[in-house]
């Protein structure tokens, strides 16, 4: 399916493009015409004077002139059409481009949030039916319960971000500003984070008494979405860096990561909606592409700004610098 519609998006640019050159082809042809005829006129009305006629070389001149600015007339008209057309034809194609790939970016969201959605939904009832119909020994209720609540809380983030995206987008989100402990706000985070996958090694690097103004659901969000990316795409036997310092009043968090990197062409992109690397040791992993358009939004509301950049000697560091309102 995917074949057949880039196939079809190629033939569908193709005669874009064609069309475009006959236009230009077609403009160049007129204009030779039109030069050709305002030349074959100027001809005419040359062989039209008499040589005996006192005022003949100021009337040639004049012809000469006349013939002159009527090519530098067809040659600017031509030439203001030319530039018109090809910067609509650009805006037109880039316009058309951008659509087309937001429409297969939403179409792989859909794919994407149904298997995000049946996938917890399945295991929790799988579950579930598990302690109903067997009696299990106390470590294995204990095993499936905490794994159920894992998929719940899976579940649970997955509509919180769906949610808070179209919000953001319709500007209906209405935020309860206040002066929030970013050093524990981010702690409780990684708490929770180990709580849930304990096998996953997280250092802390936390500046205490770090204080700024915003709103604790959506700062909770940015960086339980950092940590999950990070998570996400990084090997079990990696570790995760979280660091949060404060220096010039400027407040920086930074998630790091020994994943499999980000590659710079990508880099601009994967904070746009419904973005997915198209990196093959990232295409595998589950997601939706909403988690770091959130954040960039998130950041954005809180006159900050977010970056990604490589971490050495692998994967990748994402920096959110808060500046000060």
């Amino acid at each position: 399916m995917s074949l057949l519609k880039n196939k079809r998006l190629a033939f569908v640019t193709l005669i874009y493009w064609l069309l475009l050159a006959y236009m230009v082809a077609a403009l160049f042809f007129w204009f030779i015409e039109l030069d050709k005829q305002n030349q074959n006129i100027s001809s005419i009305k040359l062989q039209e004077l008499k040589h005996d006629d006192p005022s003949y070389y100021p009337k040639a001149v004049a012809i000469e002139e006349a013939k002159k600015r009527k090519t530098a007339q067809y040659l600017g008209e031509g030439m203001t059409f030319l530039a018109l057309l090809t910067v609509g034809a650009i805006y037109v194609f880039r316009a058309t481009r951008r659509q087309i790939r937001f429409s297969q970016q939403q179409q792989n969201f859909m794919m994407a949030v149904t298997h995000e959605l049946k996938t917890p939904i399945a295991v929790t009832r799988l579950n579930l039916e598990t302690l109903q119909k067997r009696k299990l020994d106390e470590e294995k209720q204990q095993k499936l319960i905490a794994n159920t609540l894992q998929e719940a809380n899976r579940l649970n983030t997955l509509c919180n971000n769906i949610l808070l995206a179209a919000q953001l987008e319709a500007g209906g989100y209405n935020a309860a500003r206040q002066e929030i402990n970013l050093s524990d706000l981010i702690e409780g985070c990684i708490d929770g984070f180990q709580a849930r996958f304990p096998q996953q090694l997280i250092i802390e690097d936390i500046m205490q008494g770090i204080y700024i103004h915003g709103e604790q659901l959506l700062l909770e969000m940015l960086v339980n979405n950092l940590l999950e990316n990070a998570l996400k795409y990084s090997p079990k036997e990696t570790t995760i860096t979280v660091s949060l310092y404060e220096e010039d009043r400027q407040v920086q968090l930074q998630v790091a990561d020994q994943g499999y990197g980000i590659p710079d062409d990508e880099k601009g992109k994967i904070f746009d909606k419904f973005y997915r690397s198209g990196n093959e040791n990232t295409r595998s992993a589950k997601g939706t592409g909403l988690g770091l358009y959130l954040c960039r939004k998130i950041v954005e509301s809180h006159n900050g700004y977010i970056s990604v950049t490589d971490n050495h000697p692998q994967g990748s560091i994402f920096a959110v610098l808060f500046q000060p309102e």
